[in-house]
């Protein structure tokens, strides 16, 4: 078996000491990820992902945002430091995708496909994890360190007025990414013959 997707999948984690340290340009690196996510696959081919690439300015404003949403649901003294170093860890990465999901593409399908409704909305989230996960590898593959979160719904009327969204564009999660300033911790592994099955 060839293993290099295997390989890139290793290399992918969840980096949190990020940098601005990063060699391709906001050019470069917004093409790429367009093109990847226009790659990624979707159920009917529905095509429901939107991204917004954040940079610069707009990178710190995002993770302002986040903290200032943030701030009136801590309790204490402690809790706003605590959360101000972790807000501020992403906010020192190069670039943040804002990831969306088309919510009149959801709609459509369920109202022109009346037998499958049900699952749109769930095959639109696993077209998300296509997009972000691909998107994800690829950055790993230029040595670019990235982690997602996911501040929605609590950002998401301020993300809207701020970045002109679309009323029909639902906010999924927040990826950044910036040069790999440490490396990832051990990753741990549940046993095998918890998770796998095979038959033959």
């Amino acid at each position: 078996m060839k293993t290099q997707l295997l390989d890139l999948q290793k290399q992918r984690r969840s980096i949190y000491a990020l940098g601005r340290n990063v060699n391709q340009t906001p050019e470069e690196l917004t093409e790429f990820i367009e093109n990847t996510i226009k790659e990624a696959p979707s159920a009917f081919n529905s095509q429901s992902t939107r991204a917004v690439v954040l940079f610069n300015d707009y990178q710190d404003k995002i993770w302002d945002m986040v903290l200032d949403n943030l701030k009136p649901h801590l309790k204490s003294d402690d809790a706003v430091k605590a959360t101000t170093e972790k807000i501020n860890g992403f906010k020192n990465g190069f670039a943040t995708i804002l990831y969306f999901t088309d919510m009149d593409v959801v709609h459509g399908l369920e109202k022109n496909f009346p037998a499958y409704a049900d699952n749109f909305y769930d095959w639109s989230e696993q077209a998300q994890g296509n997009a972000q996960y691909a998107v994800w590898t690829g950055l790993a593959e230029n040595g670019i360190g990235a982690n997602v979160q996911h501040y929605n719904p609590l950002i998401d009327a301020d993300v809207a007025k701020e970045f002109d969204i679309p009323a029909n564009w639902k906010l999924r999660a927040e990826m950044v990414f910036g040069s790999i300033e440490a490396p990832a911790q051990a990753k741990d592994y549940m046993d095998d013959k918890d998770r796998f099955k095979m038959f033959k």
